[in-house]
């Protein structure tokens, strides 16, 4: 399914719905605006802050964040456990695998709450990503030497999509939702994750066919971005927004930043406006 002009209409109606949805005060187009663009400046400058920001990444999926970082004071306090956050010596350090890992964590940073220790519980999976995580940058011999390799991936459109995917295999329960979210959270604007909000609406509305995997979305992002002249990002960001209703960086708007989820009325809105008789190449889901 390529339909420019469906795809440049829905990115279109999504900036303008909102702004005027509920006429929240304070939704600018500027304040909107200022979430669709990343700051690259923020890259971590060595193999260390690499290694912390995909532990980060790799606890926001489902309940880890509270389970892991909520339960030690965030994921920076697994510093001393981990050698200063210097994969080599975590390796070092556990030879052996998980269970020495966790026994560390437990004894030293004392994890608020119960630890399960069976093999397929939060803590257990998360130590092996931390080690397999440490493996895999252990191959790169700086910070400068990973952005090479990941911009000879986000070089090329067609070969983008391998990396998130091979990430995915090297670092053991980082899948292919959040190595994207690592990615772009690097400044990679060419990256988008494949966010529940996102995947819904774009079912919803005919951008990707209904059910569709990560993968399958986040190649519908980026044709959208394509056909609307902005950045997979942009566009992430702007249906997410929809989605959450939530204006993290803008406490004064809303509720706390929160205007509430507006998915389901941009839907409606969308179904009424965008008129697919116009795109005969797009396949409306259901």
């Amino acid at each position: 399914m390529d339909s420019p002009a469906l795809d440049k209409a829905a990115y279109d109606l999504a900036k303008e719905f909102l702004v005027r949805s509920g006429t929240v005060k304070g939704v600018t187009p500027e304040l909107v605006e200022s979430y669709l663009h990343l700051d690259k400046t923020a890259r971590p400058r060595s193999i260390a802050g690499l290694y912390e920001r995909v532990l980060e990444s790799a606890q926001s999926a489902n309940m880890k964040a509270g389970v892991i970082g909520g339960s030690i004071g965030g994921v920076g306090n697994l510093r001393s456990v981990l050698c200063g956050f210097e994969p080599a010596l975590v390796l070092e350090r556990y030879p052996s695998g998980w269970e020495g890992l966790l026994d560390d964590v437990v004894a030293q940073l004392k994890p608020r709450g119960s630890v399960r220790r069976t093999p397929s519980s939060i803590w257990p999976g998360y130590c092996r990503t931390v080690l397999s995580s440490a493996r895999f940058l252990s191959r790169f011999s700086s910070a400068e030497d990973f952005y090479g390799w990941v911009d000879f991936f986000d070089g090329d459109e067609r070969a983008r999509p391998a990396l998130p995917l091979l990430l995915a295999q090297e670092i053991d329960g980082f899948g292919f939702a959040l190595a994207c979210n690592f990615l772009k959270e690097l400044g990679y604007e060419n990256f988008s994750k494949p966010d529940v909000h996102v995947k819904e609406i774009f079912w919803a509305i005919g951008l990707s066919p209904f059910g569709t995997s990560d993968y399958e979305v986040f190649r519908a992002v980026a044709r959208v971005a394509r056909n609307a002249g902005v950045t997979p990002y942009n566009v992430d960001k702007l249906f997410w927004l929809i989605g959450s209703g939530h204006f993290y960086a803008h406490p004064q708007v809303g509720n706390r930043g929160r205007i509430g989820r507006r998915k389901e009325e941009f839907v409606e809105v969308a179904k009424a406006k965008l008129d697919f008789g116009r795109y005969p190449e797009a396949q409306r889901a259901t």
